[in-house]
């Protein structure tokens, strides 16, 4: 009998730590799985409201940009700006050659330090072209979601695994490299006055630094609009009222006294860009273009989002 129980004591004392390394193993197992579940979670997430993957924006923007290429409108529209602005270009030299030849043959030389090349040609200049882009943007946004609408493809597109933000930047950055384009060649004037006259260098490119901001704003108001739409008319028209509000709003402020003209000149886009032309690279202005820029992406975005889930 005492060699029987001392037996059992022994067999239990066995089986004690076999149970406990079980126990110890279904433990481990119980935290794995949790941690597993709980990167599931997070992985899940991520798909949703996730970091955007670069390679699906480049893919779909340049989807975009060979649509506007694979037809004359980026031609088109290129040629027309260019055409235009280069009109201005030469009509504004050739009267600041006039006017100093006739100063010069006063011999005044009071009149003739007054002149200015960059105020005179390249101000002007780039005010003329600010304006063409009120009306050559719209043409360019006018496409990026409408035509998906039409031709049956944007169902498609939000049912695919790419998320929205991919979607929404990867358009925007295939209308954006166009319309910088525009931009960077028009820049082919500012090298022809460097070659054969004597412009504040800073000056011009911070023009066009204020340019090319404001070309980016317009496409991503247009973007926006856009994504309203099935009809590219209504796209484009829409485009171009909200772009001359944008433009025009600053002659209002100059009537208004007070904090309301202050707040109203502070919401027009030529009051900050007229900074940048003159030269004046303010935070200010920066941070006007950025936040327009930022509301216009962040609107299209929750535009898409909400046809999306639907």
């Amino acid at each position: 009998m005492r060699q029987g129980g001392h037996h059992q004591r022994r067999a239990h004392r066995g089986r004690g730590p076999a149970r406990e390394l079980n126990a110890r193993a279904g433990a481990r197992g119980r935290l794995h799985r949790g941690h597993l579940a709980r990167h599931r979670r997070r992985r899940t997430r991520g798909r949703r409201h996730g970091d955007v993957s670069v390679r699906n924006v480049l893919t779909i923007g340049g989807r975009e940009l060979r649509s506007y290429f694979s037809s004359p409108v980026a031609y088109v529209l290129l040629a027309a700006y260019l055409a235009l602005a280069g009109y201005f270009f030469f009509a504004l030299l050739s009267a600041f050659n006039q006017t100093l030849q006739m100063y010069s043959m006063m011999r005044n030389p009071e009149m003739l330090s007054r002149f200015n090349l960059n105020q005179m040609v390249v101000v002007p200049l780039l005010h003329n072209m600010s304006v063409l882009l009120i009306f050559i943007v719209p043409a360019i946004s006018m496409r990026m979601f409408p035509e998906e609408k039409r031709s049956g493809t944007y169902e498609l597109l939000l049912t695919s695994p790419v998320r929205v933000g991919e979607i929404v930047l990867g358009k925007f950055l295939g209308g954006l490299v166009l319309v910088l384009l525009m931009v960077a060649l028009s820049g082919l004037f500012g090298i022809l006055l460097v070659s054969y006259g004597n412009p504040e260098v800073p000056m011009m490119l911070s023009g066009y630094l204020g340019l090319a901001l404001m070309a980016t704003v317009f496409l991503a108001v247009g973007t926006l609009i856009s994504s309203f739409t099935d009809n590219v008319v209504i796209a484009y028209v829409g485009t171009l009222f909200a772009l001359l509000v944008l433009y025009t709003i600053g002659w209002l402020g100059e009537t208004t006294q007070g904090a309301a003209g202050r707040i109203v000149r502070y919401a027009s886009i030529t009051e900050h860009f007229s900074e940048l032309a003159k030269g004046v690279i303010d935070t200010k202005d920066l941070v006007y273009f950025a936040t327009l820029l930022l509301i216009g992406l962040f609107l299209t975005l929750r535009s898409v989002e909400s046809v999306r889930w639907r």
